[in-house]
């Protein structure tokens, strides 16, 4: 059983790697407990997540996704600190995208999304990724080995939401070269457990790109999907600004794009360690949709994001002062007992899989989650028709008694930062 006393889990590189010890001593004491070294209340709790994950009075999303760092601009004292959020929320890292904004502006700029994401849209997305998957794996699978990540997840993920946002496919290359490397949060990326925890360059560069995009199909618009973008409403009618626009959009991008990628790995993962499961799968393709919910309960792509309490309240009995830094451990949540009985295990026939928070909950549930769902199950449609095996790189990743794998440096997501994989093909009709 971990120390939580002694381990600092936004500093520990060894709470990278495995972080479930941690969370299941700090559960063990209480669901909600503060951790000692930068004064943030852990829920490690499924209830008692989705009890604060559905509040949005009570809580702020305003630090989302820095939590204590650098923590707020000025001292928050008093038995309700909105008034001081509301007139320094603009100082915090990250105040443009969704996922800090609180009701009522994340209200319209949630609607604005939505009016992106249209049933009629995915459909017409999911008919284009069929063929994207089939692109990518001819290349990936090409001499039977490869990097499952940088040669398939990465730039799959991040062209399928390219398309489903309209972008020119002329500049879709263009997108791959500048984001198409792994980050994830390391190398000082948000949520790093490195020094360096506020680099953007990520973002700037999408909001280079949609502001360009945005403002020329404002001034000419065209038959596509980018001027339904750029032409969008809020609810009652009126037309946001060029910025608002290119944050919702950008927003999206990124965030769908880390969210896949992290999934489509620990699918593969799971898949290549597990014969007689991968042969399941194979037999009975009406068990992916499962597979998938198990894959996100038992390694959720985010760990977790934060709140900040307005004002003095109760999570699972606990008393939580105004002003206070809550960090909603979905990774933990998900892995909770009282929920998911044998937690540890991962098992297909888990009838409450989907009851996960992996996307969230409540106002700020994930808007891509459809898209996450539909990228993975033709992800692994299309690798089982296209394979017979599919196996984990012993020269890379050490045998299976002595397994190294490698995850991305950050307190926020968990994931791979490589996953080397062997493939026995199957005939030339599968393709």
């Amino acid at each position: 059983m971990t120390d939580f006393e002694t381990k600092n889990f936004f500093k520990d590189d060894d709470l990278v790697v495995d972080p479930y010890p941690y969370f299941e001593a700090m559960r063990g004491q209480c669901p909600v407990k503060r951790e000692p070294h930068h004064d943030v209340v852990m829920v490690t709790g499924y209830e008692e997540a989705v009890e604060v994950l559905q509040d949005s009075v009570t809580f702020s999303s305003c630090t989302s996704v820095t939590g204590p760092f650098p923590g707020f601009p000025v001292p928050l004292e008093g038995d309700d600190v909105s008034e001081l959020i509301e007139l320094h929320r603009h100082k915090l890292p990250m105040n443009d995208q969704l996922p800090t904004l609180d009701p009522p502006m994340h209200t319209d700029h949630r609607a604005l999304l939505m009016r992106l994401i249209t049933p009629k849209r995915l459909k017409e997305n999911e008919d284009w990724m069929w063929t994207l998957a089939d692109q990518l794996l001819d290349k990936a699978l090409e001499g039977g080995e490869g990097e499952f990540i940088s040669e398939f997840a990465l730039p799959y993920a991040l062209l399928a939401i390219a398309d489903l946002l309209g972008v020119p496919e002329d500049d879709r290359n263009n997108f791959v070269r500048n984001l198409g490397q792994p980050h994830g949060g390391g190398g000082g990326g948000v949520g790093s457990t490195g020094d360096d925890t506020m680099a953007h360059t990520p973002m700037e560069f999408l909001y280079a790109q949609f502001t360009a995009y945005v403002e020329d199909r404002r001034r000419e618009p065209r038959d596509d999907v980018m001027t339904g973008l750029a032409t969008a409403t809020f609810p009652d009618g009126s037309t946001p600004d060029v910025a608002d626009v290119v944050h919702v959009a950008a927003n999206l991008f990124s965030a769908g794009q880390e969210t896949t990628v992290r999934l489509l790995s620990s699918a593969l993962k799971i898949l290549a360690e597990e014969p007689e499961l991968q042969a399941l799968l194979r037999k009975e393709r009406d068990r992916i949709p499962n597979f998938i919910e198990e894959t996100l309960r038992i390694e959720s792509p985010i760990k977790g994001d934060f709140r900040l309490s307005r004002v003095p309240t109760t999570i699972g009995g606990v008393d939580i002062p105004a002003g206070t830094t809550v960090m909603l451990v979905n990774g933990a949540a998900n892995r909770d007992p009282r929920q998911f009985p044998d937690a540890a295990t991962f098992d297909i026939d888990r009838p409450n899989s989907r009851t996960h928070i992996a996307f969230g909950r409540g106002i700020h549930s994930c808007p891509g989650a459809p898209l996450a769902r539909t990228e993975a199950r033709i992800c692994l449609e299309r690798l089982l028709d296209r394979t017979t095996d599919i196996r984990i790189s012993e020269s890379i990743h050490g045998t299976a008694d002595n397994r190294n794998f490698q995850y991305v440096p950050t307190f926020i997501l968990r994931g791979l930062t490589n996953l080397n994989l062997e493939y026995t093909l199957a005939e030339e009709g599968a393709r």
